[in-house]
Order: C-alpha cells, then sequence, then structure tokens
C-alpha cells in the first residue's frame, strides 16, 4: 500500500532525524580523537597520586583515576583507538568479504557455478559461527594481546556479514536488464562486477560498514576489558571500565564516563546506518513511494 503525504513527511523526518543525530554523535567522537592529537588536558601517562580519585573539578572535569591521570584525557585517547579498532576491522571485513559475495553471487547465476557458490556460502557460515571473542582468545595465544590482534579478530568476524550483503545486492542486480545488455555486449564477468554491481551495491556495503563499525567499537572496549585487546599504558575505553570496578561503590563516575562514550559511539553509528539504510535501501524507497 502507497504511503500518504502525510506518512511520507513523518518517514522522511525520522529518516532525517537519524541520520542527523548519528552523524553529530560520530562526529563528536571523531573530534575527540582529532583533537586530542593537539591537544589534551594532561599527558595520557602522567600520575599524580595527591589528585588521585578526585570528582569533577575546574583542573579535572571528568575528575581522575586511581593513579591521578586525568579521566578526560583517557576518554580523548579512548576514542583514537576505537576508531583505529573500527577502521581497521571493518576495512578488512569490506576488503574481503564484499569480493566474496560478488563472486559467489556470480557463479549461482551460472549453471554449472552453482556448487562453487553453496561451497564458499557454506564456509562463510562457518566463519560466522566463530565469535569475535573466540577469534581473539586464539590470537592473544598465538601472538599476544594486543591493539592489533584485536582488530584483525574482529575484523574477520565481520567478513560473513558484508558477504552476505554483497552478495544478496549483486544478485538484484546481475538480474536487471542493463547487466542483461551488458552481457549480450559480451563484457566479461570483472567488468559487470566493477561497472554495474559495484556501483549499485554501494550503499548497501556502506550502511553495512556502519553497523559493523558500531559493533567493533563494542568489541573493542569488551576485549579490552577482559585483557585481549589493548594494554597498558595505551589509553582504552575498555580498559578504563575494567580498572573502575574495584571503585564501583565509592566513585562510579570512573565507570560512568567511558561507559557513556561507548553507548554514544555505537548510539551514533547504529542511527546512522538506520539513516543511511532508508536511504539507500530500494524496498524502503518503494515502501514511501
Amino acid at each position: 500500500m502507497a504511503m500518504g503525504p502525510t506518512e511520507s513527511r513523518r518517514s522522511a523526518l525520522r529518516l532525517n532525524a537519524s541520520m542527523v543525530i548519528g552523524a553529530v554523535l560520530v562526529v563528536l567522537i571523531l573530534g575527540l580523537a582529532l583533537v586530542s592529537f593537539f591537544w589534551t588536558p594532561y599527558d595520557p601517562g602522567e600520575i599524580d597520586p595527591v589528585a588521585r580519585l578526585q570528582s569533577g573539578s575546574l583542573d579535572h572535569p571528568f575528575g581522575t583515576d586511581k593513579f591521578g591521570r586525568d579521566t578526560l584525557t583517557w576518554v580523548m585517547y579512548g576514542a583514537r583507538i576505537t576508531l583505529l579498532v573500527g577502521v581497521v576491522a571493518v576495512g578488512i571485513a569490506l576488503l574481503i568479504g564484499t569480493p566474496i559475495g560478488i563472486i559467489a553471487a556470480i557463479f549461482a547465476k551460472q549453471p554449472w557455478g552453482i556448487w562453487i557458490d553453496a561451497v564458499i556460502m557454506r564456509a562463510n557460515d562457518i566463519l560466522l559461527a566463530f565469535p569475535a571473542l573466540l577469534l581473539a582468545i586464539v590470537f592473544a595465544a598465538v601472538f599476544s594481546p594486543g591493539t592489533g590482534p584485536a582488530m584483525v579478530a574482529v575484523g574477520i568476524a565481520a567478513i560473513p556479514g558484508f558477504a552476505r550483503v554483497a552478495r544478496s545486492g549483486t544478485l538484484q542486480v546481475l538480474g536487471s536488464e542493463y547487466v542483461r545488455a551488458a552481457k549480450a555486449s559480451n563484457r566479461g564477468a570483472p567488468a559487470i562486477a566493477a561497472v554495474h554491481v559495484l556501483p549499485n551495491i554501494a550503499g548497501m556495503v556502506i550502511v553495512q560498514a556502519s553497523v559493523a563499525f558500531a559493533i567493533s567499537v563494542l568489541a573493542e572496549a569488551g576485549l579490552s576489558f577482559l585483557g585481549l585487546g589493548t594494554q597498558a599504558p595505551v589509553p582504552s575505553w575498555g580498559r578504563m571500565l575494567q580498572e573502575s570496578q574495584q571503585f564501583l561503590s565509592t566513585h562510579p563516575e570512573l565507570a560512568l564516563w567511558p561507559g557513556v562514550f561507548i553507548a554514544l559511539a555505537v548510539l551514533g553509528f547504529n542511527l546512522l546506518g538506520d539513516g543511511l539504510r532508508d536511504r539507500f535501501d530500494p524496498k524502503m524507497e518503494a515502501r514511501g513511494a
């Protein structure tokens, strides 16, 4: 059923609100990370025993931790790690998962290639069964706990999502008239993938990247909390939460600030992903028609 003018306007407002709020939150986190390269209230490694466990003040707006380190400074530096892990992990998943999905879809359209598509997607399902935490434990055992192994583990765990999205979008594109015309013109599969498939599934992949970024933020925080991610003395929101456990009853603000920024980052990328999905998903556009 087609939406009326009022429903269409409401849908557009929800779309705009979701994208705007998500974009603002993402820009906030990005701004914290960028500003930390040029200015922070204190050095992240500066220890002041006299100022330990202080509440918020003009000198320390977010207070200090058990070593007297400025919490605001650690939050700003922690934003760097969060974005770094997200960019690398999503980059790994996107660069590997997207081609896998496209290749699987191309084979699925060939009578002789259906079994290849089945093998690729079943392998994808097997990888999907391994969560990022389990992969991080394996990587930590083989190499050592750290930001690098955590990024790779989160990236590998996110590959199946990109492969599924890319395959689904590619199957839709390959069934279109312009792709049939390209095949009739004797264009090969690589040319069709580059010229027709990639531009048309780019929106879907961007949406998946935004959602995967939110998942990466949570994964990095969880791995650092468990001691499998970012190691001391590098600031990390997850490690801040882990170190604040013993002070939850007396100084809950030590857990409050990293928890708030983790929540803001996850909410921002999820809202941005929802808005982008409504913008790029043809099914959503059809509903609004």
